[in-house]
């Protein structure tokens, strides 16, 4: 990079000069080169070049009149740092404050003597409603204020916009790393280094093609993720609105599609999801169909009598009492739902104050309405979580869903030819450390398990996009209270997921067929069955997703054997299908539980009450050159959106943090960044 200051003996000639005389000529020291047309209230890329390359020395940059004669007339400093003629920086930061003087200009200062001043500058008035802090978010939890950020750093921390050519590590290869890996690039950082623990990228996309076949055979089930909520039409007014959120998901494929030259074997294909179908088996709490079956949801729907009734509230007015007061608090009305798929950062603001952050749903009604222990089971059980659950309420009235052609393997594949030269496998770090004087950071790892000293890598920042169930495990420098807290107690679910595969789709025969869609049974341990929605009435085999269990009953399951489980799931597709589903088991089968997975340590973020609204600001503070992203560092969780929010937050604050503000800007422009104020 350029440098910005020159020798003392061009020092001694400015003296002569008057702070009069035009600046801006090619001989002067500094030389202001844009921009010129700012908005207050924002902050922005001052680009400089140097007319006298010799120049060495302090510079102070100030905005102030025109016509000002010394440097205390200034109207604020944007910074003050040593040029040298080896390393002369070619912008600056300007944290432009809200009543900047229009028409101004810039001034470049070395001591008393004015070395440099810009055109005059246009300040235009920032009619950009602050609504992605002051209306969406608040203290307890902003997404991300640019602007509050660079203010808080000290003034020479963040005034000189550093080289791109910085070391940047990015510690886990799930998609909230590889989409870091994807904007660095996109700007011009082209000296990352992904370090993942695997064999593979992806994190928690798992698409397993049973019996040994290949993506293009269509023998797969997705182990992870499964589907992408597109749109919801109301029935209250029979509009169709869409979700706004998870299209950075089908942004993200269209632009790996092009990156890869639309190469068939590397295509990321959206096609249809089925979420909801009739005939899948559904909850008849205990009640079967003479032939032994479970009934299916259309068949309840059609007769009540077939879902045996639940157990009687012991108080049944309180019980009544309890679920409307639920109800209405939480309030998931149409207009609500509608309101929250367009922005869910608004919702997430109208939740803290309605304190939904504040009282699990049991708490709620126990200490907050008093009722009976036994009330408050019935209704609500014991759950620690907080009430605040509207995004997945939206997500899961969709009525439109997506999922990738081939599987969601596809997605993470499609990244491999860009990351491939600069990804290290199978490296599990135990450790980041923090250097003061070089200010740079230190990964370390062990190759042998056993060996006493570790293996390290130097680099200027990190970016940890790993789950805080593992990163709880290394050594780490002395983070803020509040962020080592919530690494060290973060929640996670657990679940558990059972493939298995079959000579035919059979359901699809059956009487009534079952086709797509996802059902849930009263067998302890199955909880959901989904059936595959891509290639119906194809005359390959299938495989069935035929069980997907979370929550308490997971940890249980986890502790099964795999023979066990697998054959506990497999007696329970006999029960929901009949003999027809042991006649065509081939045996083959793949079984995933999150909580087990050495990679990942649980399934996905689950904060517990008072998690989530505390710990949120912690995560938009860079701590010794340290920046945690990843879907626990989300506002939402457990879905792929989740984990590419938090890269384009991330690397918009590591960005900020080397004072490239025009990039952390083309970040957000580009990437769907609605709610970030740069």
């Amino acid at each position: 990079m350029k440098g910005l200051f020159a020798t003392s003996s061009v020092a001694l000639s400015l003296a002569s000069r008057t702070v009069s005389s035009p600046l801006n000529g090619r001989s002067d020291p500094i030389i202001f080169v844009g921009p010129f047309t700012v908005t207050s209230d924002s902050v922005h890329n001052v680009h400089v070049e140097y007319g006298d390359k010799a120049f060495e020395g302090e510079v102070r940059v100030v905005h102030g009149g025109c016509d000002m004669t010394e440097v205390h007339h200034m109207h604020h400093e944007l910074g003050t740092t040593f040029i040298r003629r080896e390393a002369q920086p070619e912008r600056f930061v300007w944290v432009v404050p809200d009543n900047a003087v229009h028409g101004g200009c810039l001034h470049a200062y070395s001591g008393p003597n004015l070395i440099g001043r810009s055109a005059p500058i246009t300040v235009s008035r920032n009619i950009r409603k602050r609504e992605d802090i002051a209306e969406i978010a608040d203290a307890s939890g902003p997404w991300f204020d640019g602007v509050a950020y660079m203010q808080s750093k000290t003034n020479n921390a963040s005034f000189v916009a550093v080289a791109k050519s910085r070391k940047i590590a990015i510690v886990g290869g799930g998609m909230a790393g590889l989409l870091t890996s994807l904007l660095l690039d996109s700007v011009g950082i082209k000296d990352w280094h992904i370090t993942e623990s695997s064999q593979r990228v992806g994190g928690r996309i798992r698409t397993k093609y049973l019996a040994g076949t290949t993506p293009d055979q269509y023998q797969y089930q997705e182990m992870g993720p499964m589907r992408f909520p597109v749109s919801v039409t109301y029935a209250d007014t029979n509009e169709t609105l869409d979700i706004q959120d998870h299209k950075m998901v089908f942004q993200l494929g269209d632009v790996l599609n092009a990156m890869n030259g639309n190469a068939s074997d590397l295509a990321v294909k959206f096609i249809p999801w089925i979420q909801s179908s009739p005939n899948v088996p559904a909850n008849s709490n205990g009640f079967r169909l003479p032939n032994g079956r479970i009934p299916s949801a259309a068949q309840i729907r059609a007769n009540s009598s077939y879902r045996y009734p639940a157990a009687n509230a012991s108080n049944p007015e309180e019980a009544a009492f309890a679920l409307e007061a639920v109800e209405e608090l939480l309030d998931e009305s149409p207009e609500r739902l509608r309101n929250a798929s367009q922005n869910i950062f608004a919702a997430h603001k109208e939740a803290i104050a309605k304190g939904l952050f504040h009282w699990s749903e049991a708490a709620y009604l126990r200490y907050y309405l008093n009722l009976s222990s036994d009330t408050v089971d019935f209704v609500a059980g014991a759950g620690n979580s907080p009430q605040w659950d509207i995004y997945d309420s939206v997500y899961f009235a969709a009525t439109t869903w997506r999922t990738i052609d081939k599987g969601l393997e596809s997605l993470p594949r499609a990244f491999m030819p860009h990351v491939r030269d600069r990804t290290t496998f199978g490296r599990k770090i135990t450790g980041i450390a923090h250097d003061e004087e070089t200010n740079k950071v230190t990964l370390s790892w062990r190759k042998d398990p056993f060996a006493q000293e570790v293996e390290t890598e130097e680099y200027d920042y990190a970016v940890v996009a790993v789950p805080f169930s593992k990163v709880r495990l290394w050594k780490l420098p002395k983070y803020s209270s509040l962020l080592s807290r919530a690494i060290t107690t973060m929640n996670y679910q657990q679940s558990c997921k059972i493939a298995l595969h079959y000579k035919t789709r059979f359901w699809e025969h059956l009487s009534p067929p079952i086709i797509g869609g996802c059902g849930s049974t009263d067998i302890a341990g199955i909880g959901s069955v989904c059936y595959p929605a891509y290639e119906i009435n194809s005359t390959r085999g299938g495989v069935l997703l035929a069980s997907y269990s979370s929550g308490t009953p997971a940890r249980s399951l986890a502790a099964l054997s795999t023979q066990d489980h697998v054959g506990m799931v497999q007696r329970a597709m006999v029960e929901v299908h009949g003999a027809v589903a042991d006649e065509q088991f081939t045996g083959a089968y793949d079984r995933q539980c999150w909580e087990v997975d050495e990679h990942q340590a649980g399934a996905w973020a689950s904060p517990f009450l008072g998690q989530q609204d505390l710990y949120l600001p912690a995560y938009y503070k860079t701590e010794f050159n340290t920046i945690f992203i990843g879907e626990h560092t989300s506002y939402t969780h457990a879905w792929i959106f989740s984990a590419l929010d938090s890269a384009v937050r991330g690397t918009a604050q590591l960005l900020l943090d080397m004072g490239l503000v025009d990039e952390a800007k083309e970040v957000v422009e580009t990437w769907m960044g609605r709610w970030i104020h740069i």
